[in-house]
């Protein structure tokens, strides 16, 4: 009768709790979010639309020690095994979660107690048995709530959702970790650029300053021409910059002490350059690949269902006990048949009492799911803008490389005219410490731009969602494999030590 009075008068139908398979509260259908049919660069030749594998990106810049660093952070990272470890948990809560579907409580209990009676309990009469007996007592208790309203099975779609949520963590801490990878490794490659270009001017102006001291010493030019070529010579020099500080940011994310990659790192490489063109799919895709958008919607999808545990508490909760014990006086008896006793039966409880604060619970569980699902759509569109930003950044910065390449030839031409003329007594030295200053700055400017065309196709990769299929079994045979025994493994810490002890 309770149940068919709950039924009626609930906050859900009678149908409503049938189709939703014996559960009460709102059945998750994913939620919807604005997403662009096109990018807006989709017209330029350089940008591709056709479907693309993006789980190896980094192979584009054919780089072997690219690739060996990104697998070395892979394996080594260590926020990254933290957020493995997020995974193990979350699939411990959800075991939790479908345990409670089972007799919650199981319990199995023993006791011994000596028991006395007053002697003046019964001062009239004499006393109906012994007044010293021993009790022995070993038995087994167990409760079990029967989940009527969907409140334990909705606890498991929440734990399922969140730990779907923590995979796609995983993905999107591996994604920003190859993408800070590669980024670090091109701007070291940039710096090792510009230092080249840096000791190649310092080379110039050397050569350039012993000219001049020559004729000085000649008698030909002033002082003021010697002092100016030596300041330029000093400003240049101070222009060297070190690679110590990329080598460390490199070694933090491969999990190693800095300085563990001092000899893999040595060797002077060019800036890898990718292709001019890249394939960027659609827009939609982004729903699918990025993992945030993915966490976002789980996350939607954990709160959806504890709209659903909250809703529960509404109606009555029905639940067997028993106790099955075997009880004797006399410790040699306990364990024989008619020693045995116990009881079982169902029991009620309902919380007619707390009905404003069980529907002001809802109210802030959908309250919070609302939250959840407006910060999915937000986590859309703010991917979406982060990729556009990326595609246009990656774009523009090749067409300033041009521009660059073309000034820097044109200045290194006007520096050897002018250094020509100079030496002719044609013009001052003033034209030449010009053309000196400005080969500088050129130089130093295209190395940066040319890191920075990688750099941001790093950024459009990594606004793609690209990468996280790295931790799916990896094909040997595939581009990206790199075997094992080529990857440079770091000292072992003390930690390892104890940990390989115990």
């Amino acid at each position: 009768m309770a149940i068919t009075v709950c039924l009626v008068a609930g906050c859900s139908s009678v149908g409503q709790w049938w189709h939703n398979g014996f559960k009460v509260g709102p059945e998750y259908c994913g939620t919807p979010a604005p997403v662009a049919d096109q990018w807006i660069d989709a017209g330029n030749p350089r940008i591709k639309t056709a479907p693309a594998d993006f789980s190896c990106w980094w192979t584009v810049f054919n780089d072997p020690v690219l690739d060996r660093l990104v697998h070395t952070a892979y394996q080594q990272n260590l926020p990254l095994k933290i957020a493995g470890l997020r995974i193990l948990e979350a699939r411990a809560q959800r075991g939790i979660a479908a345990g409670s579907l089972f007799p919650q409580q199981q319990g199995m209990n023993a006791g011994y107690t000596r028991n006395k009676f007053s002697d003046n309990m019964y001062p009239f009469g004499a006393f109906p048995g012994n007044r010293e007996f021993d009790n022995w007592m070993v038995g087994f208790d167990m409760a079990w709530e029967l989940d009527i309203w969907g409140k334990i099975r909705r606890g498991i779609e929440g734990a399922d959702a969140n730990l779907d949520a923590q995979v796609e963590n995983y993905d999107d801490v591996l994604v920003m970790l190859q993408a800070e990878v590669a980024a670090a490794y091109i701007q070291m490659r940039a710096v090792e650029e510009q230092w080249a270009y840096a000791r190649k001017n310092v080379e110039i102006q050397q050569t350039s300053l012993e000219i001049i001291q020559k004729r000085f010493d000649q008698g030909v030019v002033g002082e003021l021409d010697v002092r100016q070529a030596g300041a330029q010579l000093a400003v240049t020099e101070s222009l060297i910059p070190r690679l110590e500080q990329s080598h460390r940011q490199i070694c933090l994310l491969m999990g190693m002490p800095p300085g563990s990659l001092q000899a893999e790192l040595s060797e002077t490489q060019p800036i890898p350059l990718p292709s001019a063109e890249v394939v960027v799919g659609i827009p939609a895709e982004l729903l699918r690949r990025r993992p945030d958008i993915r966490r976002a919607e789980r996350q939607a999808a954990a709160q959806s269902a504890r709209i659903g545990m909250a809703e529960a508490e509404l109606y009555p909760h029905l639940a067997i006990t028993g106790t099955i014990a075997f009880e004797a006086e006399q410790f040699g008896d306990l364990l024989d048949w008619p020693s045995i006793g116990g009881r079982v039966g169902p029991g009620l409880r309902w919380n007619i009492l707390n009905y404003g604060r069980i529907q002001n619970r809802i109210r802030v569980e959908d309250a919070r799911f609302q939250q959840a699902a407006i910060a999915y759509q937000n986590t859309v569109l703010a991917a979406n803008k982060e990729a556009e930003d990326a595609i246009v950044a990656f774009l523009r910065e090749q067409q300033r490389v041009q521009s660059l390449e073309q000034a820097a030839r044109e200045v290194i031409r006007a520096l050897e005219i002018g250094m020509r003329l100079y030496e002719q007594g044609v013009v001052d030295y003033q034209r030449v410490l010009d053309s000196q200053r400005a080969a500088v700055l050129q130089q130093d400017a295209l190395a940066q731009s040319r890191g920075q065309v990688a750099t941001n196709l790093v950024a459009v990769y990594k606004a793609l969602g690209g990468g996280w299929g790295m931790r799916q079994a990896i094909d040997p045979d595939a581009q990206c494999a790199v075997p094992l025994e080529t990857i440079p493994q770091p000292e072992p810490t003390p930690m390892d030590a104890s940990a390989a002890g115990r």
